[in-house]
Parts: structure tokens; sequence; C-alpha cells
């Protein structure tokens, strides 16, 4: 189909980059601030700086305020990533891509150029641009005193990687940042991957715990909630996080992040066991089929209807 056309175009050719820095420059005249308001945050010597780049991405600087040491997750807008290290007095260390999409790694090259020593992490499966450091499943890497392990959630694409904070030394949660695998409420396309590989990375993010906090690549809460509340209209908790959403997105201000046991109590892509969610979409399960190969088929059907479903 066109989709699958138009994303080997993006993803595989110079066309790509170009329209990515088409992207970029637009998004820099539309929103000379960023497209919203982020939340910084902090817990002992961690503080975590969303920085909104484009047109509803997100970068991340999370800094090691003892020793002034950075890492960024996906600098797609070098100028603004720069900007933000610069205010804060840091030195960048590490890049952490989560994949090898443009508008999540385009500003590799520009800030490795900047900063001579900063190493580019992802996996090898992914063209990702200026790696310098390939990272196995559940490999741990260090940028001053904080610790990141990378987790492999192949779906979005074939390297997709996520990267796990452990906050606990400094008395906080454990802080995903999902690049395209998991949005508030929603899920990265399946371009490189079936359902049964994204239900799987879904799982192992879920698996990280209901504390643990969400830190996505996109500020897509809007329309993911608008969607799933149409397959349940009558749950609470996504009325609840719906009418949030709205009222910060009203203000311009960023709904990151919110936490997996959140997640799972709205998130469609998170509820593939629900029998709520079975009902809504007419699915049941088929004599002899396993629960997981059920799972998979709903996920693919709500993935199917999200990808048709068009946001207001």
């Amino acid at each position: 189909p066109a989709a699958i056309t138009r994303y080997s175009l993006y993803s595989r050719t110079r066309l790509g980059y170009l329209f990515y820095k088409r992207q970029v420059k637009k998004a820099r005249e539309r929103y000379p601030h960023g497209h919203s308001v982020p939340q910084p945050m902090g817990f002992g010597a961690v503080k975590i700086l969303p920085i909104p780049v484009l047109s509803n991405n997100y970068s991340y600087l999370v800094i090691d305020t003892s020793s002034r040491r950075a890492a960024v997750i996906d600098p797609s807008d070098p100028l603004a990533v720069q900007a933000v290290i610069e205010e804060e007095g840091v030195l960048l260390e590490a890049i952490l891509c989560t994949h090898k999409h443009w508008d999540h790694s385009g500003g590799n090259a520009a800030l490795r150029q900047q900063h001579g020593s900063c190493k580019v992490y992802g996996s090898a499966l992914d063209a990702v641009p200026e790696l310098t450091n390939a990272l196995a499943h559940k490999e741990q890497l260090r940028v001053g005193c904080l610790s990141f392990e990378a987790l492999a959630t192949p779906g979005h694409t074939v390297g997709h990687v996520a990267y796990v904070l452990d906050a606990a030394p400094f008395g906080g949660p454990p802080c995903l940042f999902s690049g395209d695998l998991l949005f508030l409420a929603g899920c990265g396309r399946l371009f490189e991957g079936s359902p049964e590989t994204m239900l799987t990375s879904l799982d192992e993010a879920v698996g990280l715990g209901e504390d643990t906090l969400l830190w996505p690549g996109h500020e897509y809460a809007l329309e993911c909630l608008s969607f799933a509340r149409l397959l349940e209209p009558d749950n609470p908790a996504l009325e609840r996080k719906l009418h949030w959403a709205t009222q910060r997105r009203q203000d311009g201000r960023s709904t990151c992040p919110s936490s997996l046991g959140e997640e799972q109590s709205y998130n469609p892509f998170l509820r593939t066991h629900r029998r709520e969610l079975h009902e809504a979409l007419g699915l049941a399960r088929s004599h002899g089929e396993s629960r997981d190969a059920f799972r998979a088929r709903v996920l693919k059907e709500v993935r199917r209807r999200k990808d048709l479903y068009k946001g207001t």
C-alpha cells in the first residue's frame, strides 16, 4: 500500500533526509520556543529535561547534576538540544538513539561534531547515524553516576531500543524512554515488525513495573486518548485522563510523563488481555488458540483501526 511506499522512501533514501530537514525548518518557524511547555523533573542527582522538537517529537536531556555530565535521547533537532546543553552548562557524553528514523536520529551527526568525545548508542540492526557503540538486549551503560539499560523492543523498526534509567539510587522510580514503542495511550506503527513482535516488546516494557515513568518520543496524547475512547467509552480512567490531557494541551503544556500503571488502565495496546476490549472489537479466542496468539490478534486489530483513525 501507499503508506509502505512512503515509509520506504522516508527510511531508506536521501529523499527521507531532505524531508526531515524541511520538517525541522518548518517547525523552527512555527514553534520558535517548541511545540509544548515541558515539565523538567528531578530526583537526587538526576534531572530530566524534555525538549520539544519538530511538530510533536520529544528529545530528552538526562543530567547527572553532581558531575554535570549528560546523555540525550533522540536528538532530532541539534540546535534545540544544543541550546539546552548550553543553558544547563553540561558536558554531553552520550546520545542514546531509540531507532534510525530521522525524527529521532537526525541530530546525531551535528552534535557529535560539536562534542568530540560523545558516544552514540543504539542497535546494530538499525542504520543509526554515527553509531559508535552497538548495544545488546539488557546491556548497561553509564553516564556520570547514571545507569541506563537498553531493551531490545523491535516492532516499529527491527532494531528499536528503549532505554531505562535506574533512578532507585536517587530515590526515584525507573524511567522508560520509549521512543516509538509506547506513547501515552498509544504505540508505534508496525513498520518493520509483526503484531507478535510488538506484543513481546510491549510486554517487556510493562514488566518494568507500574511505578515506572513513561517518557515517550511524541506528544500524541490527545489523538491516542480520543481513539482509545472509541473502543472503551465507559472507561472512567480513560475519561479522567482525556479531561486532564485536554486541559494540558489547551495551555500548550506537555503531557509527559505518565506511568506504566496508569497506561495499563486506558492504553488499548496494553489491554490486549482485557475482556472489555475483546467485546468492543468483536473478537473471541478461537478453540486451540494460545493466549498470546489471541492477544497478538487483538493488537493487530487495534493497530489496524488506529491506522485508519484520523485524530481531530
